[in-house]
Order: C-alpha cells, then structure tokens, then sequence
C-alpha cells in the first residue's frame, strides 16, 4: 500500500513539474524547456549552411543528440505522469512532440542507405519544436478563444471572398480573353486573388482600359478586404475573457481550466 502511494505521489509530482506552471518546478522545468527548444531550432537552421556544418559538424551532431535524448525524457515522463497517457499522445502537443524527436533517431537508420535518401528529410522535421514554444506564450489563450469564437464569422467572409474572386475572375476571362494571358477561367480567378490580396505577383496583366479599371477598383477593394478579419478577431479579444490557470488534469491532459475549478471540464475528476 505504502508502495501505491509513493508511486502515486511520485507521479503527480512529475505532473505538476512538467504540465503545471505555477509552481517553482514547474517553472524551472518551462525555462529550461524553453531555452532547449530555442537552441534545437538554432541548431537546425546552422546545420543547413552547408561552409558552418562542415567546419563544426560535430559540435552540431553531439548537441543535437543531447537535446534529442531530453526531449525523448521529457517526452516519456509526460506519458507516465497521466493517468489516460493515449489523450497526450494523440493530442495535438503530444504529436508534435513526437514529430519533434523521431528525425534523429531515424538518421541512424536511414544513415547509409542510399536508395532511402530522400527520407533524411525527415530530419527537417525538427522544426516542429517551434510549435512547443505556444505552450509558453500566456497570450496565446486569449488568441486562441478569440479564433475559436469567431471562426464561424471568417469561415463566412472567406466563402464571400471566394465568390467575389470566382465572378471578378470570370468578369477578366470575358474582357481580357485568352490573348492577354487570361487563358482559363481557372488562371484569371487565380489573378483575381492575387490581386485582391494585394500580392501582385505580375504573371499576368490587364491590357485593355476596362480591365485596368476593374483591377484598380479590386487593389483598392483589398486594402479594406485585409482588415476584416483583424477586426472580426480584434472584437473577440475584446471582450470579457475568462481567467484561466495553468492546470492540466493528469487523468485526461486536458487544459484551460478556470482559476477556481475543482473539477476538470473535459473528464470530471477532481483536482
């Protein structure tokens, strides 16, 4: 029984250091963390220039591993620290968890086959640890709520945009035709999004007075356009925002419970 209960104690201070950060661990543990994962993207980004990688190959290759073993650690003991260990694994940290530390593992395999080649690519795959930074940045719930709040509105605005490219692009093909580049109905709808988003890559052009006309009302249009969203989500974050705490259940891992919750919104057990 003894042997139950420090077991158990020894999890959920696991938990508390690696999920929580409002403890003095917990906080620790997010810096060092942090300071981990800052370095790893550094350190794949030198790797790609191929004059400092030849210099210091070595230096790269044994940092990396270091790292690699204390994001597999860290890894590891977020599974055993929770009492559902597949919602952490299947959860969108938990996977790019995973996607963050396999690459170098797989180079040891993939190192002398030459018929495989193309899959050390996978090693770029470590760029993915910059995604774990969100876990850091305390204004990303509100941001994130704020998003949630209003995807109904941008899903609408976004389907509006559309038609409006469909029927100004269709409008091009019929005024420009093919002899001015506005071959397909496909190729000027493209035009007409690159140019309402204000992007004007310059591939293609309106020729006539008419369509310079109509181009110029849609550069004008994109301006406003652009703002839309901003103010859609701007208006979101405005409001009354719930004042979350850092508490992560360690029955389902689940997160963004309120301040005072004795209960975790997702499963019910008690904290």
């Amino acid at each position: 029984m003894k042997n139950e209960n420090k077991k158990a104690d020894w999890k959920e201070k696991i938990h508390e250091i690696i999920y929580e950060a409002d403890t003095k661990e917990g906080k620790l543990f997010d810096v060092i963390l942090l300071i981990a994962i800052l370095a790893s993207i550094i350190l794949v980004m030198l790797e790609s220039i191929k004059s400092f990688d030849a210099k210091y190959h070595n230096f790269l290759n044994i940092s990396e591993w270091i790292i690699t073993i204390l994001f597999s650690i860290e890894y590891i003991l977020r599974i055993i620290s929770i009492k559902k260990p597949f919602k952490y694994i299947f959860s969108f940290y938990g996977i790019i968890d995973l996607l963050s530390t396999i690459p170098k593992y797989l180079s040891l395999i993939l190192l002398n086959s030459h018929h495989l080649a193309a899959f050390r690519a996978l090693r770029l795959l470590r760029v993915f640890r910059i995604l774990k930074l969100t876990r850091y940045i305390g204004a990303s719930n509100t941001l994130m709520k704020a998003l949630q709040a209003s995807k109904a509105k941008i899903a609408v605005f976004i389907f509006f945009i559309v038609i409006i490219c469909i029927l100004l692009g269709t409008l091009m093909y019929m005024i420009e035709g093919a002899e001015n580049g506005f071959t397909s109905i496909p190729r000027s709808v493209y035009w007409a999004i690159v140019t309402l988003t204000t992007v004007g890559f310059g591939d293609i052009a309106p020729q006539t007075p008419l369509g310079q006309l109509i181009a110029s009302v849609i550069m004008i249009l994109g301006y406003g356009i652009i703002a839309i969203p901003t103010g859609i989500v701007s208006s979101e974050i405005a409001k009354k925002n719930i004042d979350l705490n850092t508490h992560t259940c360690n029955t389902c891992a689940a997160e963004k419970h309120k301040e005072n919750a004795s209960f975790c919104h997702n499963c019910g057990s008690k904290f």
